[in-house]
C-alpha cells in the first residue's frame, strides 16, 4: 500500500473522463489499497477518486460511516453508474484537489447506483442525502467535473475555506 500525492485544480487530469475498469486483476487491486491509504490518510475527507491520484479509471472510495444517517458507510465503487435520482437539494461541498475552498452545488437528494465490487460483481445501492452527495461527488470526478463547475453561483456561493489549528500537536 502506497500514500499517494493528491492532484490539485487546475490539474488538466482532473478534466480527463475516466475509463472503465475492465480488468479485475493484480494491477487493480494494488490500485485499491492506494486510494484505501490515501483515504485513510486524509483526515475528515468522506471519499476518493482514482483520477484524483492520476489514475484515469472509474473507480471510488467513499467513508461515510461517521455521518449521521449513513446507510453504507465505508464503499468501493467500481464502474459506478447512476440509474435513477430523485430530488434536488443545495448543500455545501469541499474537495482534497480544492483544498483551500468550498461551495453550495445543487445535487440529486436521493440516487440509485449500480456498480462492480473489487471481484467485478454488479451490485446496486440507494443513497439519500449526505451520502448520496458524496457519491454524486466522487463519480463526477470520474467524468472530469470537480464541485467548482456545479457552483450555484461564482460569485455567491464559493467560500475560502478557513484554516484551523492543527490540535494533534
Amino acid at each position: 500500500m502506497t500514500v499517494r500525492d493528491i492532484l490539485l485544480h487546475p490539474s488538466p487530469c482532473l478534466k480527463q473522463v475516466s475509463e472503465p475498469v475492465l480488468t479485475f486483476d493484480q494491477n487493480l487491486q494494488q490500485l485499491l489499497s492506494d486510494l484505501d491509504e490515501t483515504l485513510a490518510m486524509a483526515p475528515g475527507c468522506v471519499g476518493i477518486a482514482a483520477p484524483q491520484i492520476g489514475i484515469n479509471r472509474r473507480v471510488v472510495f467513499t467513508d461515510v460511516k461517521q455521518a449521521k444517517g449513513s446507510q453504507h458507510g465505508r464503499l468501493l465503487l467500481i464502474n459506478p453508474e447512476i440509474i435513477r435520482h430523485e430530488g434536488m437539494v443545495r448543500g455545501r461541498e469541499g474537495c482534497l484537489s480544492v483544498p483551500d475552498f468550498t461551495g453550495n452545488v445543487i445535487r440529486a437528494e436521493t440516487i440509485v447506483v449500480q456498480a462492480q465490487d473489487g471481484a467485478g460483481q454488479q451490485q446496486s445501492f440507494e443513497f439519500s442525502g449526505f451520502e448520496a452527495r458524496v457519491v454524486q461527488h466522487e463519480i463526477d470526478h470520474l467524468d472530469g467535473l470537480l464541485f467548482l463547475d456545479r457552483l450555484v453561483s461564482r460569485r455567491h456561493d464559493l467560500f475560502r475555506r478557513k484554516n484551523y489549528r492543527d490540535t494533534q500537536g
